[in-house]
């Protein structure tokens, strides 16, 4: 069964900005302190990343699994499901970006279930500190590699 996470924070930018921070995965690992390494496995026809491995830490040890990645809503939605895993059984997720006018909400959606078993409440607990810390990291480097969102810009 898996475990469900879903958090919400504002970030000082364009849904743009943000959409394009979020998809530029080689560049993971300088601003999300779990990832290890990130790349990319395939790419679409247009040169958007389709499948994309990562080597995470996790529960105190490496893990690496591979996502496949939908823009069919961008750039209001980047959605995901795991291709592979080592130590988890389903990774599919979602970041919603809504243009607000302080910038963009973005919504994280998580669902994780993984090879082995681990009490419920650990899982649950483990998610939700990935999808807040996640969202914390995205907004931190967000609003360093842009200026502020201007009112008249919105």
């Amino acid at each position: 069964m898996s475990d469900q996470a879903t958090d919400s924070i504002v970030v000082g930018a364009p849904p743009e900005a943000v959409f394009a921070i979020v998809a530029d995965f080689p560049n993971y690992p300088s601003w999300a302190a779990d990832l290890k390494e990130v790349t990319v496995v395939d790419v679409d026809p247009d040169g958007t990343a389709h499948k994309v491995r990562f080597r995470a830490a996790a529960f105190g040890r490496s893990t690496t699994y591979t996502l496949a990645y939908d823009y069919s809503n961008a750039p209001n939605r980047l959605t995901w499901v795991q291709d592979s895993g080592d130590i988890t059984a389903r990774v599919d997720g979602q970041y919603e970006f809504e243009p607000i006018p302080e910038g963009t909400r973005v919504t994280y959606h998580l669902e994780v279930d993984l090879k082995f078993p681990l009490p419920g409440f650990i899982k649950q607990r483990a998610a939700a500190r990935i999808v807040s810390t996640a969202l914390r990291q995205l907004r931190d480097r967000v609003e360093t590699a842009s200026p502020p969102a201007r009112e008249e810009e919105l």
